[in-house]
This record gives C-alpha cells, structure tokens and sequence, in this order.
C-alpha cells in the first residue's frame, strides 16, 4: 500500500492527464468554483469520494483564489468495521475528515419500495443540513463520468425521459446552496487505475442491506438497472468505440425543433404550440 506522499504524487504525475487535469477542466468548464467558497467534500468511504477529497487537497496547493475545504462524513449507521475502514483511509491520505451520525439506515430499513431512493435523499438532505451548519455554501459529491452517461440511458430506457445528471445544481430545499460534481469528465476506469496502482483498499459497499458485499463481485452485488445499463454500454462499445462519448454530447447538442416535447421549470412544451408558426422554418430546413 503506498504512503500518502506517494499517492499524491500519482495524481500529480502520473495520473495527471487523466484524472487532475479532467478534475482542473470541469471545474472551469462548469464553473464550480468561485472567490470565497466554503466547500463541503462529502466522503462515502468509496474510491470516488476518497479521490476527490485528494483532488481537492491538490488543487487548493495550486488555487489561483482562496476558498475552503470541509472534509465532510455521514455515519448513516455503517457496521463498525466500515466506519473504521474509513477512519483508517482517511488518516493514510491525511484527509482531516469530520464525521457525523444519523440514523438514515434505521429510517429506510423496513421501507419495501424504492428503499436506495428514499435513502439517497435523505443522505443528501443531511449532507446539506450539516454542511450549511458548518457555514458551506457547496456540497461536492464524486459522481464521474461514467455515472453521467449511465444515468443518461437509465432515464431512457427505465423512466421515458431524456435527461442528465447536472454538473452543479442549486438546492432547493436549502436556500444558498449548492451541489457541484468536480469529477464529471473523469473515467471510472482512471480511477480504478489509481486506486489498484497505489493499493488502496476502499469500501465497495457500506449499506445495511448488503453490509457483506465486499466479499461478492459488482454483478453479484447488485444486479439494478444500473448494472444493465453498465453492461449495455460495454456492449455497445464492442461495435463504436466512440458510443460512450456520443452518449455524453447528446445532451449537449438537443435540437428544440426535433423533439415532440419538452419541460422547463414545470411547464410542459409541445411542438404543436408552435407548429403553425413555424411552416416557414420546417420547410426549409427540409430543403437543405
């Protein structure tokens, strides 16, 4: 297992294209990160998390303005040994974690359906609730992406709708704050590469409902939509190498006047509402 002197200095060298400079790039892309910032880093004690709490140690070494880094970790009610896990890899990568306690994993246990969501939701709005009281105005949390493109198709072919997981959001429950996801542009497999070069060992899985998970592989561990998803775009990838980016820029490039429907801010758009007006405009776009 390397020290943590070593494990920085893979992210500055030799990981550097690949995972800091992706990390550098969607927080000027997205403009995650402003003049006075207080951040909460929100550590799940997975490969993601324990990442971005090392980028964030990284980039405030280099930071062109000052902001502030809070190291934040909810004990939903973890099994000791996962708490310690934790513990122990925050104190190898010298990330000064704060740990609070909720009993999020109490609240959701006997609930039958959609258990991951409620729970989901429910860590977010602890997260929020903690870190407003420690005087944040963000929260950072490790989706990458991987995650971005699978939610893309999750929505699709699971829940009818085209949308994406937003590089930042405002909340709305918490005036104020805000939800922002530096790891957006880095791969999953860059940061497997990273965790596997420097031995490192993180928690796979730390919920209640498969405490034991660490002990099975990922489609033993769970076979969602999710993992379907996963599958399909290996798949996929096997036939176009460039089916995973193409996936990533196809909620960048929607075209309002090919899409039978839309929503913005809770208000449902038709074509139909405009399609007289705009005979004019279809037809020539049909003649080019």
């Amino acid at each position: 297992m390397a020290t943590n002197a070593e494990i920085e200095q893979s992210i500055r060298k030799k990981f550097k294209k690949d995972i800091f400079s992706k990390f550098a790039k969607a927080i000027n892309v997205y403009e995650m990160l402003q003049e006075g910032d207080r951040v909460a880093v929100c550590i799940s004690g997975g490969k993601d998390s324990m990442l971005l709490a090392k980028l964030f140690q990284e980039l405030k070494r280099h930071r062109k303005f000052d902001f502030e880094l809070v190291f934040l970790v909810m004990d939903p009610g973890y099994h000791p040994k996962n708490r310690e896990q934790i513990e122990k890899n925050a104190q190898l990568m010298e990330v000064p974690i704060q740990i609070f306690t909720s009993n999020i994993f109490d609240a959701v246990y006997d609930i039958e359906k959609n258990p991951c969501y409620l729970c989901a939701r429910m860590r977010r709005g602890h997260l929020y609730a903690k870190a407003k009281e420690l005087g944040c105005n963000k929260i950072a949390l490790g989706h990458h992406y991987d995650d971005v493109i699978e939610t893309i198709l999750m929505g699709m072919l699971y829940g009818a709708q085209v949308q994406t997981m937003m590089p930042k959001l405002h909340s709305t429950n918490f005036p104020g704050m805000e939800l922002i996801r530096p790891m957006y542009l880095i791969r999953e497999e860059s940061i497997k590469h990273w965790r596997d070069y420097n031995e490192l060992h993180f928690l796979q899985c730390a919920c209640r409902f498969t405490e034991n998970c660490a002990n099975f592989s990922a489609e033993e561990q769970n076979d969602s939509a999710r993992i379907e998803v996963k599958k399909l775009i290996a798949q996929l990838k096997e036939a176009n190498p460039f089916v995973e980016g193409n996936i990533f820029k196809s909620v960048e490039n929607v075209n309002l006047n090919t899409v039978i429907a839309y929503k913005q801010d809770g208000v449902r758009h038709h074509f139909l509402d405009t399609y007289a007006q705009s005979e004019d405009v279809l037809c020539e776009n049909e003649s080019e």
